[in-house]
């Protein structure tokens, strides 16, 4: 994928003088085509949400549909780094927006600092789904100041990009709510954020609440 491709390569340039340090992610500038990605991928999403028969939205709701609402994006929600993975990943349970039990484990986790604030969040992969390299295989759902109020109260999500080992990229502007958000409890089961992923700040970034 060229979108991945590239911001592998953005985190590979900024961060290649520094060692590694366990699961510690630092601010990185995007790349110039950065911006553009975003407003592409939103597009897209509103699109599909409008348009395709597998919308989480009915079709009355897919006729009045104008768009998903966004934060605005900034670049300062952008970090880079690795994950820190745990020896012996430990097996856990997530409950799911209906009530049901999903297998995972804490495969590790990530560090990063806002506003003087050093957070963690643990990284999860599911095991109720098929093998996937890098970071297509990585859970990382979150909770923040903003859930049950300007966002999705079950939380959200957010995708790590990158290889196996890492570097990965963490882009809280590309923070998404599941589709259990926008679809019926019978059609859709999503991951609800666990308690220990529940930051005590407000992630002004990705999308807003449904």
């Amino acid at each position: 994928m060229v979108t991945m491709r590239a911001a592998i390569v953005v985190v590979t340039i900024g961060i290649a003088a520094c060692a590694r340090s366990g699961g510690t992610m630092t601010a990185v500038p995007p790349p110039q085509s950065w911006e553009r990605e975003i407003a592409d991928l939103r597009s897209a999403k509103d699109a599909s949400f409008a348009h395709d028969a597998d919308s989480p939205l009915d079709a009355p709701r897919r006729a009045s549909f104008r768009g998903l609402r966004y934060y605005p994006v900034d670049p300062s929600w952008r970090y880079a780094g690795w994950v820190e993975p745990y020896d012996v990943p430990e097996r856990v349970s997530l409950v799911t927006t209906a009530g049901e039990v999903r297998p995972c484990e804490r495969f590790g986790r990530v560090v990063f600092e806002r506003d003087g604030r050093t957070l963690a969040l643990q990284v999860y992969r599911l095991l109720d789904m098929p093998h996937r390299e890098g970071g297509e295989g990585l859970f990382l759902p979150f909770k923040d100041a903003t859930s049950g109020k300007e966002t999705y109260a079950a939380g959200r999500y957010v995708d790590l990009e990158g290889p196996d080992g890492g570097p990965f990229t963490l882009d809280f502007n590309r923070a998404y709510n599941p589709s259990c958000a926008y679809g019926s409890p019978e059609r859709y089961q999503c991951p609800v954020t666990p308690k220990e992923n529940q930051l005590p700040i407000a992630v002004t970034a990705g999308e807003r609440g449904p």
